[in-house]
């Protein structure tokens, strides 16, 4: 039985009471509950604040470029599917620099566990604004407001037909624990949007401000509705949704893939021989 300090990584560098750490905890619990040990686990990230969490956790780890978090998990997926993979960015790096990766990563339905921190500001970068800043939000780089319209990323998720889409907050963090876990366990791509204040450039989304809109999702809401989760996906201002707010039963990728189908493709045999003739194309 794994322990929550088997996952202990580096000393985090966040600033004091950044909302990062509590999706960390969160999530060392959820995969110690799933009873999971670190080697069965591979986390994907990009550049961010959001992308250092893996350095902070022990577990199999791989940092890729900003906004190709998503092609990395999709081929590491591929090559083993035995392996949970865990995709972590933040909102401008999933829906900024990365979002016609997670627009495709959606239609194939690859088994990728994506968990968004999004705080609604690039942190790493000093300040400016990212695609779910509040419209009007006065940043350092936009000092007369946001002009483009917020994203919503659930919404965007559910008029996909995304295979889960829920979201979280940093600040309930035995909630967010229990979201974790029900998004590693579906069937298909999973996408949870966690929001997460930035107490250093962010101070329009502070924990006060979400603590007095957010509330969970009651358990009489169907999230296999998909017209009432895409109106519950769109609630935004005096009131905002945590939980569980869409899920569907399509076919997931890789069973839909005949040569790995049966057998994960770092397991098959590789006979060199058999691409020659290719390679001697190019000589």
């Amino acid at each position: 039985m794994p322990s929550y300090e088997d996952y202990k990584g580096q000393n985090p560098a966040w600033c004091p009471g950044c909302g990062n750490f509590m999706i960390l905890s969160a999530l060392k619990k959820a995969l110690v509950e799933l009873n999971m040990e670190p080697h069965q686990i591979l986390i994907v990230s990009g550049i961010g604040q959001a992308s250092k969490l893996p350095h902070y956790m022990k577990c199999n780890t791989f940092n890729g470029l900003h906004g190709r978090t998503l092609p990395v998990a999709t081929g590491a997926r591929l090559a083993n599917h035995e392996m949970l993979v865990i995709a972590v960015a933040g909102d401008g790096d999933c829906y900024g620099e990365g979002g016609n990766h997670l627009i495709h990563a959606i239609r194939r339905n690859i088994n990728v566990k994506l968990f968004v921190h999004d705080n609604q500001i690039y942190g790493l970068t000093k300040g400016q604004a990212s695609p779910t800043s509040m419209e009007g939000m006065a940043t350092k780089v936009q000092p007369f407001g946001v002009l483009s319209g917020q994203l919503s990323p659930p919404a965007m998720a559910v008029a996909l037909d995304a295979g889960f889409v829920a979201r979280g907050f940093a600040g309930d963090m035995d909630y967010l624990k229990e979201l974790m876990k029900a998004a590693i366990l579906h069937k298909g791509f999973s996408l949870l949007d966690i929001l997460q204040p930035c107490v250093t450039f962010n101070r329009l989304n502070t924990y006060e401000w979400y603590k007095q809109r957010v509330y969970q999702i009651e358990p009489e809401h169907n999230p296999e509705d998909r017209v009432e989760a895409f109106r519950r996906s769109l609630e935004w201002g005096d009131r905002i949704p945590t939980g569980i707010i869409y899920r569907n039963r399509r076919g997931v990728l890789e069973e839909r893939i005949p040569v790995i189908k049966g057998q994960p493709l770092h397991r098959q045999p590789f006979d060199a021989s058999k691409i020659e003739a290719a390679l001697k194309e190019f000589y």
